[in-house]
């Protein structure tokens, strides 16, 4: 039986010269860059793709000739601060092509880079509004900071220029403190950071050391470098960290959705060791005003002592002086009178006179000898007092300085303990901790845990979480019967499908 036909040549010819009949000018097409090859020869090939929700929708070809690719890369990186790459969603010029032998192929002549920092923003921006609907966005602002913290988990890549500035920073400090940082390797740029850095912080939180805060580091880049921090999955992971998480990916003129959730986010590596080494700075500040009221007042105690001695010497000095100047006076006095007295009976009782005279003398140097005797005595116990004074005032400093050290120390374990009951809690109450005693967790499509039965519909579709994995089923009978009450049905009506 005769049929009519034609030739593949003669096919593609038509194919070729309608679609260039349909495309005849240049036309603007938005897609995703699924492949880029460079060749030696400076000619750029790549493939653009568009997915939809249930998968991939659509795929061509596209190349940017030698001639042309020069401006093209120069021109998207001066905006976007990076080159082309796979991953990314464009908005090419193109000229629609069709070969005989190579069929359909999309010539790009320009990429606009601003469609390119507009869709980034707009998924940023959907990804926050989906946080907030979650509440995950402010989880992280709950937590707190130990006083001093000293167990630090980093997740960064140990190449990384940020990394090294901030262990320097850090652990070079000029006030000699120490805190132990502990790195935890992720990629830090492209379509992988998000699960590497995911994965760093699940493996810093199965450690066995209870880490004070996790440290997300990156020494900065471009806009596109820096798109994985406003991943979904990964600001899911920080906001529900149980551990205070800090960012310093490096950006100054702008935030991303890790920053937003997290406990804390400082722009530089080398002002978040800033931020620990501030922590330890205040508690020294505050320890030394302590000690410097403990000297100001065992100072001020020594000098009110120095001051008491000082007038207690004065005091006997003047007395001293005082009691030997009336000596002095009675004796002249008694003197001036024997002599007036007797003056014309000298001749006949010089001798009685000569004798009163040595009697005089005699008593005033035996009232001499024991004022002499009576400062000695003083002059001896005056430093046996000062001593036992001293004594006394260090034994009381002593018993104060220990009961503020007992404390200090009740106060730091009685936050101890708290800290021990607070992890005991949420260790308890952790999925993961269900799912390793076998037991199922079941989420909507959205990723949502479901609380009841009473809602699903035949056809819907549900994840079932294992804890080696999850299961993404239909959902293809609805049976409302309780399973909490011995089988008695709750609901006799039954769906299927």
């Amino acid at each position: 039986m005769d049929r009519s036909y034609i030739d593949l040549y003669t096919l593609q010819t038509r194919v070729k010269t309608g679609m260039e009949a349909l495309f005849p000018d240049r036309i603007w097409v938005k897609a995703e860059i699924a492949g880029l090859s460079r060749k030696p020869n400076g000619h750029c090939y790549l493939e653009l793709s568009q997915s939809g929700p249930g998968g991939l929708v659509a795929k061509s070809r596209a190349v940017i000739w030698a001639s042309r690719i020069g401006y093209v890369d120069a021109y998207f990186k001066s905006v976007t601060g990076a080159s082309l790459d796979v991953g990314m969603e464009i908005l090419a010029r193109v000229q629609v092509s069709y070969h005989v032998l190579y069929g359909l192929t999309l010539t790009i002549d320009e990429v606009d880079p601003e469609f390119t920092l507009g869709e980034k923003e707009l998924q940023k921006k959907r990804t926050l509004e989906r946080l907030g609907r979650e509440g995950l966005l402010d989880l992280q602002k709950q937590l707190r900071l130990p006083l001093l913290p000293y167990h630090l988990a980093v997740v960064s890549a140990s190449g990384a220029a940020g990394y090294g500035d901030f262990r320097r920073h850090l652990l070079e400090n000029e006030y000699g403190f120490v805190l132990h940082p502990v790195l935890f390797e992720a990629t830090m740029q492209g379509e992988t950071a998000p699960a590497s850095i995911v994965s760093a912080i699940g493996e810093a939180l199965s450690e066995k050391i209870r880490f004070d805060a996790i440290l997300i580091l990156r020494g900065g880049g471009s806009e596109l470098d820096l798109s994985c921090f406003d991943d979904y999955d990964l600001a899911v992971a920080i906001a529900r960290c149980p551990v205070p998480v800090f960012t310093a990916i490096g950006h100054d003129r702008d935030f991303h959705v890790a920053d937003r959730v997290a406990c804390v986010s400082v722009k530089t590596p080398t002002a978040l060791a800033d931020l620990f080494l501030d922590c330890y700075v205040s508690e020294d500040q505050r320890l030394g005003a302590y000690e410097s009221r403990l000297r100001m007042a065992f100072t001020g105690r020594l000098a009110t002592l120095s001051s008491r001695l000082d007038l207690l010497d004065a005091r006997i000095a003047r007395t001293l002086e005082s009691r030997l100047s009336r000596a002095e006076h009675r004796i002249n006095l008694l003197a001036v009178g024997i002599f007036q007295n007797f003056k014309t009976r000298l001749a006949e009782a010089s001798h009685r006179v000569d004798m009163h005279a040595a009697g005089i003398f005699r008593g005033a140097r035996s009232r001499i000898t024991a004022a002499e005797n009576r400062l000695a005595l003083l002059a001896d116990r005056l430093p046996r007092t000062v001593t036992s004074r001293l004594d006394k005032a260090e034994n009381r400093l002593a018993r104060t300085d220990a009961g503020i050290s007992l404390k200090v120390n009740k106060i730091l374990s009685a936050q101890t303990s708290r800290l021990l009951v607070l992890e005991s809690k949420i260790a308890t109450t952790d999925p993961r901790g269900i799912l390793r005693k076998g037991f199922v967790l079941a989420l909507d499509r959205d990723g949502i845990k479901m609380h009841t039965a009473l809602h699903s519909r035949v056809g819907d579709r549900v994840q079932m979480m294992f804890a080696d994995g999850t299961l993404k089923c239909g959902v293809v009978e609805v049976d409302r019967r309780s399973n909490l009450d011995d089988g008695e049905a709750v609901f006799s009506a039954r769906e299927s499908g």
